[in-house]
């Protein structure tokens, strides 16, 4: 079992930044590939970022161009989202997931990968 607990979601304005952290507990972090979805209201939820298990692969979806950077700390049980330029369509609640999956170097974008996830944290970027 592990619980994934985010943090540093808020308020900001269009063009600002933000770093989303997951903390992880439970069983040993690095195992497990990790991932950060999000929802907005009224949509479905989306694959944003993923990293594999020892942090060489990352891997984000296409619409982010270049703005967000996924990152890990294996010793601190923690997994980032630096999230830069902002815009009001990334509102949305974040998730981060983790994928016991037994490859060093997969990530996985579909969310039926991803077997235990975090609460969420809002994320609000005003225009």
């Amino acid at each position: 079992q592990v619980q994934l607990v985010e943090s540093g979601g808020g308020l900001v304005q269009a063009g600002g930044s933000l770093r989303l952290s997951c903390a992880a507990s439970g069983r040993t972090f690095s195992r497990y590939a990790m991932g950060w979805f999000r929802q907005a209201p009224g949509k479905e939820r989306e694959f944003v970022a993923a990293i594999s298990r020892s942090g060489i692969i990352p891997y984000y979806a296409e619409f982010l161009n270049g703005r967000f950077t996924i990152s890990r700390e294996n010793a601190k049980n923690t997994v980032y989202l630096q999230m830069n330029s902002l815009k009001p369509e990334d509102t949305a609640v974040y998730y981060c997931a983790a994928d016991s999956t037994l490859s060093e170097i997969v990530v996985n974008t579909m969310e039926r990968e991803y077997e235990y996830w975090g609460q969420g944290t809002q994320v609000t970027v005003s225009s």
